[in-house]
């Protein structure tokens, strides 16, 4: 499939000739929503470039190693996408971090990438900006005005017929291969690689995905955006976004999620499976609170989501029961995400399959959609009409798509990373012959539908010799109401266990019920009772497995693993090796 020869700021030329908009990017400021035309954005986008080219910013020989580099930590907010376009159009290449990152991984990615400038969202990163030590920076902008420190707008150099061809004459050098980005991985695996992706691996991504998915051009569509901008899955979606004339509205937090949503009614968002997961646990224990007919109603209708297949006609009487529990239950569901959604994409991690079918039969149309940053990011997505409960889909358009003999799964396309920054020997080991090894175990389903089993690296094996792959144990455990988060362990270990943190709103429900004296998370763990309920929910769940992979023992734990507290990694995955070091006690007193 052929895909335009853009550079991924040439989205800003792309809509003001298809489809100028109004609402190109939009944030709440101050109680108000502002909204940014696609004329406004190109404009300060320009200014922006400019003052960057003052400060000596620039590509240099246009190679990866010699190009300037600018860092970026913010939340979501329409000054990040200037930033980046900004960037891009100097020859300069953008290193985004994400707020969250510690001091210690902040200052390696700055010293590694060799940053000269960086842009800070507010005083508290502005904070932990200048508590590292960095021989490189030249300087640290803010979005938001700190005393003390310059304001990104200080940059800005105003537009005339002679600085716009300054600016024309330098964009016109960047090439499509020129590298546009360098992401650094979480860091769950050690130190923190730098994924080098040039425009054309993102816009070759974004125009595969658009025909495969599709995105329509709609420029009276609406999506709201709260995903990390800095990885790749929510940078790339933005790009579809751009190219596709879509509204992006920024969420002020991730604890405003629920009321933006009712404020801007969005056409569709992109998510991580443990946001959807806190969605539907918010909405069940909401149900929780019902009484009498509207109670029985609620979990009759949410009985009947766990059988729906988009795939399979069950009956005109199912369908009729559908019918009824759509209009009675699950319409206030979708006035609860803005009453509009036509389009949830998940991505990042396995997707409870329970969920989907759940929020499907909602008629909340939830995509599950797969592929790594090294892959600027989509290898496969589920379709509008082409939906598979249970698998990422299809592989989109032009991706090849192999499993190796022990089920790696394998991609080839132009998406394909440039490499590891500053580490070819990194890179050899995970593009060969010009295939991807991704690292994650998959199958077919019907020879058309992915379905991800596991990270070939997270395969651990016990000292019987016998290999266990824990996510399929974990996603079918987090199907009971009361398994808030769970780590299967084992490796090298007689039999497999689990750390598991519970959900403390279903147990403390749970333990009304049975009239037993509710205390502290703590005294919950330790509970006899509440450990006879776990024992109950693993045995009902060991049985979808073979022996050697049922859970024998279990530790509860007393609070939720976080992205503060180091479990977790900012797109909401296990840090299994964290994990596995912070609660080395407890691991041990399971195989005592």
């Amino acid at each position: 499939m052929n895909f335009p020869a853009y550079r991924l700021f040439d989205a800003i030329p792309h809509q003001l000739k298809q489809f100028p908009k109004p609402d190109m990017l939009n944030a709440k400021i101050n109680g108000t929503w502002k909204s940014f035309s696609t004329e406004e954005v190109g404009s300060t986008v320009n200014q922006l470039s400019l003052g960057l080219i003052a400060k000596g910013v620039s590509g240099k020989d246009l190679s990866a190693e010699e190009s300037d580099k600018i860092a970026i930590i913010s939340q979501n907010r329409p000054e990040w996408v200037f930033t980046d376009l900004a960037v891009q159009q100097t020859g300069a290449i953008l290193i985004p971090i994400y707020p969250t990152t510690n001091p210690h991984e902040l200052e390696f990615i700055l010293n590694e990438s060799q940053a000269k400038f960086i842009f800070v969202s507010n005083q508290e990163l502005l904070e932990k900006v200048r508590s590292i030590k960095s021989d490189f920076l030249q300087g640290i902008y803010t979005f938001d005005r700190v005393e003390g420190a310059p304001h990104y707008s200080e940059l800005f150099v105003p537009l005339t017929e002679a600085s716009e061809a300054q600016l024309a004459a330098v964009k016109a050098t960047i090439s499509p291969r020129h590298t546009a980005t360098i992401i650094y991985t979480s860091g769950t695996t050690g130190t923190p690689k730098g994924v080098m992706l040039s425009h054309e691996n993102i816009v070759s991504n974004v125009y595969f995905s658009k025909a495969s998915f599709p995105f329509e051009d709609q420029p009276q569509t609406r999506a709201l955006s709260f995903l990390p901008l800095n990885h790749i899955f929510e940078k790339a979606i933005t790009y579809i976004y751009l190219f596709s004339g879509i509204g992006i509205y920024y969420a002020e937090s991730l604890e405003t999620i629920a009321d933006n949503l009712r404020e801007i009614k969005p056409d569709g968002f992109t998510t991580v499976p443990r946001l959807l997961e806190k969605v539907y646990e918010k909405i069940m224990l909401k149900g929780k609170e019902l009484t009498g007919i509207k109670k029985a109603l609620f979990y009759w209708s949410v009985n009947m989501g766990t059988h729906y297949d988009n795939r399979i006609n069950r009956g005109a009487f199912y369908n009729w029961k559908l019918t009824i529990a759509r209009k009675l239950v699950f319409s206030k569901w979708r006035e609860a995400l803005g009453g509009n959604i036509k389009f949830i994409i998940t991505g990042g991690a396995a997707a409870p399959e329970k969920l989907l079918r759940i929020f499907n039969a909602a008629g909340i149309p939830v995509f599950e959609g797969y592929g790594p940053t090294e892959h600027s990011p989509v290898i496969c997505v589920n379709r509008k009409k082409d939906n598979y409960i249970g698998a990422v889909g299809p592989a989109i358009e032009g991706i090849e798509v192999q499993l190796a003999e022990d089920g790696e799964i394998l991609a080839k396309s132009c998406c394909v990373m440039q490499g590891y920054y500053k580490h070819p020997e990194l890179t050899a080991e995970v593009i060969k012959d010009g295939w991807l090894c991704t690292g994650d175990i998959g199958e077919w389903i019907g020879g058309r539908y992915l379905k991800i089993t596991d990270r070939k690296k997270e395969l651990f094996k016990t000292s019987g010799g016998k290999y266990v792959a824990p996510q399929p144990i974990e996603n079918k455990m987090k199907e009971s109401k009361f398994i808030e988060q769970i780590m299967v362990v084992g490796n090298d270990k007689k039999f497999v266990s689990a750390l598991i943190v519970p959900s403390f709103y279903a147990v403390k429900d749970w333990m009304q019920e049975q009239k037993i004296e509710i205390g502290s998370n703590e005294e919950i763990a330790k509970n006899p009772k509440v450990q006879d309920l776990f024992r109950s929910v693993i045995d009902h769940h060991n049985t979808n497995f073979n022996h050697i992979e049922q859970i024998k023992k279990f530790a509860l734990l007393p609070q939720e693993w976080s992205v503060d507290t180091g479990e977790m990694t900012p797109k909401l995955s296990l840090k299994r090796k964290v994990i596995l070091e912070k609660f080395r006690k407890e691991i041990e007193d399971i195989y005592r």
